[in-house]
């Protein structure tokens, strides 16, 4: 397992996590034996937005040892009162829910208590006016939450929210249909999406990814907006490769697809490869790079993905992307002009041009 640091909190957080919507289907054998899997394999974060509340007993029995080890994302509004899941702004009923998903995980703490579902301007509203977002903040305080973190789809409801300094971890919905504008909750531009991932990233605020198969719907050849199925790895190395991004959390049905999803830590770099995607969505993609590196390996040494991304982050005021970018064995200023990389760019970025212009910009 690879870790990646919230540099925020401080906590290093596996690359992929468990999400919680399909495991109240499994048998509770199934799912402990599953969720024990995960734990061995170096899983440490565990979203809990589940999709019923059965779900919630398997956790407890499953986690209750290792719990000091692991991280639960836990959802202030998501309510599950009548055994399914439900959404709810109101103080007592998120405090009743709240006392009741402690109880079943068996645990007294949150490391991450997000505010549930803020996708529109009401909401917030909600959350403050109903008094639910001062009670995450007394229960901070009180030390029972450690870092406040919030669930959207909606990039403008997370730069409001980032806008109040409270927000240490992100989850949201990453995956190629959404982010070139495919789908339902294709909300923002792919220019603001991305905008969103660097603020991420340059505020040190780690994301954790939702929905990174479109709800199995990218995995189809005939539900896929491009007409072509994508696998689940190179969706997950997808998201993963995103300026911000900490953790994809798929969400498991058993042992059966908690062994599969832990298959990609050992998958080859073509069975990860999204490059695809380039003559899928070529009036979106083209001429941005998406720093996937399949102009690798370059010539001179260069990691061309990585010095985009630094200078893409120090352009959005990131204040360590240039110290990160200082630290490369290679930089841009050491291009041979070779043209190799512009000739295996799917997404036709003259790379040999960016690199003239990110010298220029990292010396001044």
């Amino acid at each position: 397992m690879k870790y990646r640091m919230n540099q925020r909190t401080k906590d290093k957080i596996s690359i992929l996590g468990v999400g919680s919507s399909c495991i109240s289907e499994a048998s509770e054998k199934e799912a402990v034996q599953a969720l024990e899997m995960a734990v061995e394999q170096g899983v440490n974060y565990f979203d809990m937005a589940a999709g019923a509340a059965g779900c919630f007993s398997y956790y407890g029995k499953a986690l209750e040892r290792v719990r000091k080890n692991i991280f639960y994302q836990i959802h202030f509004g998501a309510d599950y009162a009548t055994g399914e899941y439900g959404w709810t702004t109101r103080l007592d009923t998120v405090k009743a829910s709240l006392d009741w998903q402690l109880g079943q995980l068996k645990t007294d703490y949150i490391d991450y208590g997000f505010i549930h579902c803020l996708d529109e301007e009401s909401d917030w509203n909600a959350y403050q006016k109903e008094g639910v977002l001062a009670y995450i903040q007394r229960l901070k305080e009180q030390g029972v939450v450690k870092h406040i973190g919030l669930s959207s789809h909606t990039p403008g409801m997370v730069h409001k929210a980032l806008d109040t300094g409270l927000v240490d971890m992100l989850m949201f919905s990453i995956n190629p249909g959404y982010d070139y504008q495919h789908g339902e909750l294709a909300n923002g531009s792919t220019s603001e999406r991305m905008e969103l991932y660097r603020r991420c990233e340059a505020e040190g605020v780690g994301i954790s990814v939702m929905k990174a198969f479109s709800a199995g719907q990218l995995l189809d050849e005939k539900s896929s907006p491009f007409g072509k199925a994508l696998t689940e790895y190179q969706c997950i190395q997808y998201a993963l490769d995103m300026p911000g991004v900490l953790t994809v959390l798929p969400g498991i049905r058993g042992v059966k697809d908690m062994k599969r999803i832990l298959g990609f830590l050992d998958a080859s770099k073509k069975e990860k490869d999204y490059s695809v995607l380039a003559a899928l969505t070529p009036q979106v993609t083209d001429g941005t790079c998406v720093y996937c590196n399949h102009c690798q390996p370059c010539p001179a040494g260069l990691n061309v993905g990585l010095i985009n991304k630094y200078y893409d982050l120090a352009r959005s005021g990131d204040a360590l992307a240039k110290g990160h970018y200082e630290k490369l064995q290679k930089k841009a200023e050491d291009c041979i002009g070779c043209g190799h990389c512009d000739q295996r760019c799917p997404f036709h970025v003259k790379q040999t041009f960016k690199m003239e212009q990110i010298a220029a910009y990292f010396k001044e």
